[in-house]
């Protein structure tokens, strides 16, 4: 878990839960999240913590729970223009467009949410 941002929300919300102890020497370590779910998508695995905007993208899986926010550090996704390169005005236009409430709306519907 240590290994990957994820993992490291789920052990953090694990250990503030009162539950790491008991289920830390099953935890099967993944490269990343979509390592993870592919896991448990193949039924290799019978839980995973995964990011829920992941778990909706999947098939065949369903979220079981989620943890409390403050279980965990806040999950943040940062977005940011790169001032060189010959792609600027392209990428300004992106980045305004997600922040845009069209934008918003969409990433709303992928399980984006802003807290």
């Amino acid at each position: 878990p240590a290994a990957v941002p994820a993992g490291k929300y789920g052990e953090a919300a694990l250990r503030r839960l009162g539950a790491w102890d008991a289920v830390a020497p099953r935890v099967v370590r993944a490269e990343n999240v979509r390592a993870a779910l592919a896991l448990v998508e193949r039924g290799a695995a019978p839980y995973g913590i995964v990011y829920a905007t992941d778990a909706l993208a999947a098939r065949g899986v369903r979220i079981a729970g989620v943890f409390p926010a403050r279980s965990h550090a806040p999950i943040v996704y940062p977005v940011a223009r790169l001032t060189g390169g010959e792609a600027g005005r392209e990428a300004e236009g992106f980045r305004r467009f997600l922040l845009s409430r069209g934008g918003q709306a969409i990433l709303t519907q992928r399980g984006f949410v802003r807290p």
